[in-house]
């Protein structure tokens, strides 16, 4: 379907996202492909707004949670929606972790432990930006030595595309001039029937994982790599996300649901770790990643608090997130595909969200 034969997509206005935000400028900036696939993206915490793509009817659906401003973001009780996530993303037990002797502490914002990367981080920066084409946006921004607790200067830059196989590519790259450990992923929220339109409990998963790691009461891994079979967290094969998200199981009762980090099986950017269909519209997507592990997570937290883009209200589990990453607390968890990054390295990952319509 060509462009001219689809209804626009209407995002925000564009002068609801230009603020002065800690001494820097925000925006929105708009990525489109040529078959009417776009994007709204903001540099106030490298957050996707908006993404529209075609559903089984032709229709542009817009698919992520998001607000209608700026001001939105920076007063909502759910402080990640379509974010840039780090440094680090989930969590750190204790917010605390030793690296080449020495003891680094992070603030704590999760009960006892520091999420994705503690308060203030990534989330809460004006990023500095550059649209280096109509698809592309390059966002970058230096984290000082001690910011949020890690040690080291990062630099980092994060590539949001659009690709003409109607895919949202999200590329991270980042240096240190200091030893240091580091996570990077988006946090977007998702709703594959379209933003507002109700539960995601009959979205159809399937995750190329036979592992996952299990966690404590506060959602810290336990260490062990326990496998997939057998329990509610088998998605090898397609399944509903509410068919057995109720049961009497420790995991699913620490969690409140699916909150987990899944042990990918090999893979590499040729083969999807996992999709997901929503069940109203067909859009089906295919996620792409070089991470070792992905969080499932089915919005267990989301209470109605705040009012999206489209008049209503992120009610319980109305969206779901795929965060593509390393494992949660990997700096104090050794057996754990390492998270360190030293000077002189580079740390470089992609992750790509690719849209079609379910046969």
């Amino acid at each position: 379907m060509t462009e001219s034969t689809q209804t626009r997509p209407q995002f925000p206005p564009a002068t609801a996202f230009e603020k002065t935000v800690n001494g820097k400028q925000t925006h929105l900036y708009i990525l489109k492909n040529n078959n009417g696939v776009e994007a709204a993206i903001t540099n106030y915490g490298g957050r996707v707004v908006s993404l529209f793509v075609p559903d089984k009817y032709g229709k542009l659906t817009d698919i992520i949670l998001g607000f209608e401003s700026v001001d939105g973001f920076i007063n909502s009780k759910e402080p990640y929606y379509g974010a840039t996530i780090g440094r680090f993303a989930n969590r750190i037990a204790k917010g605390k972790f030793t690296l080449e002797g020495t003891e680094y502490t992070l603030a704590l914002n999760n009960g006892p432990n520091t999420l994705h990367g503690g308060t203030p981080a990534f989330q809460d920066v004006v990023w500095d930006a550059e649209q280096t084409d109509e698809a592309t946006l390059v966002l970058t921004y230096l984290s000082e030595d001690m910011e949020g607790g890690f040690p080291g200067n990062l630099s980092v830059k994060v590539t949001y595309q659009i690709t003409d196989d109607n895919a949202m590519k999200v590329s991270f790259l980042a240096t240190t001039d200091k030893t240091t450990v580091v996570n990077l992923t988006n946090h977007a929220f998702f709703n594959l029937n379209g933003e507002g339109s109700g539960t995601i409990l009959n979205h159809i998963v399937q995750i190329n994982a036979d592992g996952y790691t299990p966690v404590n009461s506060t959602l810290i891994p336990t260490g062990k790599i326990e496998p997939v079979a057998g329990t509610p967290f088998d998605f090898a094969k397609p399944t509903t996300i509410g068919q057995r998200i109720n049961e009497d199981h420790v995991q699913l009762i620490d969690g409140r649901g699916y909150d987990h980090n899944y042990v990918l099986n090999q893979h590499d950017l040729s083969t999807p770790v996992a999709t997901v269909i929503g069940d109203k519209i067909g859009i089906k997507m295919e996620i792409y990643t070089e991470e070792p592990g992905m969080q499932f997570y089915s919005g267990n937290f989301m209470q109605a608090q705040n009012v999206m883009k489209g008049g209503k209200r992120d009610e319980h589990r109305t969206s779901f997130a795929m965060e593509t990453q390393h494992y949660p607390d990997s700096p104090n968890q050794p057996e754990f595909p390492s998270t360190v990054l030293k000077p002189g390295e580079t740390y470089q990952t992609q992750t790509i969200f690719k849209f079609s319509v379910a046969q």
